[in-house]
């Protein structure tokens, strides 16, 4: 049974013009993002903090293998989770549940307990895998076909999850770093409980979108969904049993070890059942650009997504986090992103279509993407230098930074799943979708590994490293722009 758009749709005009429902998911998703990247903001702090200052007392080796699991992992999420939404509970379903097992996640990051804390952070990962993906996708059930309001009312959802993303660092990141860690935590929960209690009080208004599975399982799928749970479930279970009763004493960057096999093994098994399945040999060329755009885009978020774990350290200890007098917190930075792209979105949407014919290709855009990433670990070389020497740097380095990080995102990332819905063969619609989110999955895994260089590198080296690495990757793609056109058939 497929999921059908709001009966109402085209006359109703309560939220800024858009349906009632528009709002519910608005609200949702803005305290979902307020969770994660609220979490995310001070988990790499929290684990390397010592033990008397309420932290995990974590070397940062260790806390970077694990904070890169995890950002994957919420990532890697959006396959099943997508999955579960179209076959098992409906969309709605796994919004809700999704919300409430977040909440829980971060209401076991507050425990005092260790075994507590992975819990946690497993079950985040797994309900911002049902939540994510499926509360954008009922946005787009809101409107009836042909409803030009879509677009926008897409804008209108993204303003959500940015006011989420900057809101998150400057309240959870002040609490944690001023007050308490666990405190934070609790303050998350707090958020993403409203989050949820307002999607239950107000969901009447999202009509009969995602109220059931698109394609309902069959007893044979419905079957392999609770062995996959069960594996989900138990594998990770096991693992920390057998850790906490000393039968096994695997470091977290072994079992980081094992994860990126995880993502290789799906990365190739994907595009290798793609290839065999598409026959076409448009079909195939086009697989062959994704898989071109996904490199492109694991190798960016792997530069990009250090935001959370190198620069955030690099901010914590190496920053002089005072203006005018007034000391912030470190974790503010990472509200600097939604800054400039609050900012900075409009004016793109306006330059790409004031460049009309001569807009860049996405390839194009892409390799725009990567240099801009790169440009940005290039301008903190010098002042790494004298982080190196024991100064204290100025914050508007980082600023500098995190600007032309967003000029790369804008360049790449809103263009990035266009891309996919494009070049996609329409039976692989959704799988295509969900081999970008594997990109974004892979990147944030790199990132995090990146860290385990923070102590054992000098940051000049490693962040001119990082930067002639993005530079050389988006000369790279560069070179293959005209190459990749001709395979779509010139297709921009």
């Amino acid at each position: 049974m497929a999921t059908q758009p709001v009966t109402s749709a085209v006359d109703d005009t309560s939220f800024f013009g858009h349906p009632k429902g528009l709002r519910t998911l608005f609200f949702t998703e803005m305290w979902e993002r307020f969770s994660y990247y609220g979490m995310r903001a001070i988990l790499i702090l929290f684990m390397t903090a010592q033990l008397m200052n309420g932290g995990l007392g974590m070397d940062k080796t260790t806390a970077g293998a694990v904070y890169g699991i995890v950002t994957a992992s919420a990532y890697l999420m959006s396959l099943p989770g997508g999955w579960v939404a179209d076959r098992i509970l409906g969309q709605r379903k796994a919004v809700l549940y999704g919300g409430v097992i977040i909440a829980i996640g971060n209401a076991l990051l507050a425990a005092p307990m260790t075994w507590t804390f992975y819990l946690g952070l497993g079950l985040i990962c797994v309900g911002t895998g049902l939540l994510k993906t499926n509360a954008s996708t009922m946005v787009g059930a809101l409107y009836a076909p042909g409803d030009k309001r879509r677009d926008a009312g897409f804008s209108v959802y993204y303003m959500g999850i940015n006011l989420g993303a900057f809101l998150a660092p400057l309240v959870i990141g002040y609490v944690g770093q001023t007050i308490s860690w666990r405190l934070a935590f609790l303050c998350v929960t707090v958020g993403m409980t409203a989050g949820v209690v307002q999607y239950v009080l107000t969901q009447g208004h999202l009509g009969g979108a995602g109220a059931a599975p698109v394609t309902p399982a069959g007893p044979a799928e419905k079957k392999q969904f609770a062995m996959g749970l069960a594996c989900l479930l138990g594998v990770p279970l096991l693992i920390g049993v057998l850790q906490v009763f000393g039968v096994t004493s695997w470091s977290a960057s072994t079992i980081a070890d094992g994860f990126s096999l995880l993502l290789v093994t799906c990365f190739l098994g994907i595009f290798a059942a793609l290839w065999t399945a598409c026959k076409e040999p448009q079909e195939r060329k086009n697989i062959a650009v994704i898989f071109c755009l996904f490199i492109a885009s694991a190798l960016f978020w792997s530069l990009f997504e250090q935001a959370g774990s190198t620069l955030n350290l690099f901010a914590d200890e190496k920053t002089d986090n005072r203006v005018f007098g007034f000391a912030y917190p470190s974790s503010w930075f990472q509200s600097m992103n939604s800054i400039w792209l609050i900012a900075s979105a409009p004016l793109f949407s306006l330059l790409w279509l004031r460049m009309g014919d001569k807009e860049p290709s996405v390839p194009a855009k892409f390799a725009l993407g990567l240099l801009f990433v790169g440009l940005g670990f290039l301008v903190l070389v010098i002042p790494a230098g004298a982080a190196d020497a024991g100064l204290k740097v100025a914050p508007v380095w980082l600023t500098i930074t995190y600007f032309l990080h967003t000029i790369g995102e804008l360049c790449l990332s809103p263009v990035g799943l266009s891309a996919m819905t494009k070049l996609a063969p329409a039976r692989f619609g959704g799988v295509i979708m969900g081999v970008f989110f594997l990109s974004i999955s892979t990147g944030n895994f790199i990132g995090g590994r990146l860290a385990g260089f923070y102590e054992s590198m000098k940051l000049e080296q490693l962040f001119l490293y990082v930067a002639l690495f993005g530079i050389a990757a988006a000369a790279i793609l560069t070179a293959f722009v005209k190459p990749l056109a001709r395979l779509t058939g010139g297709s921009r």
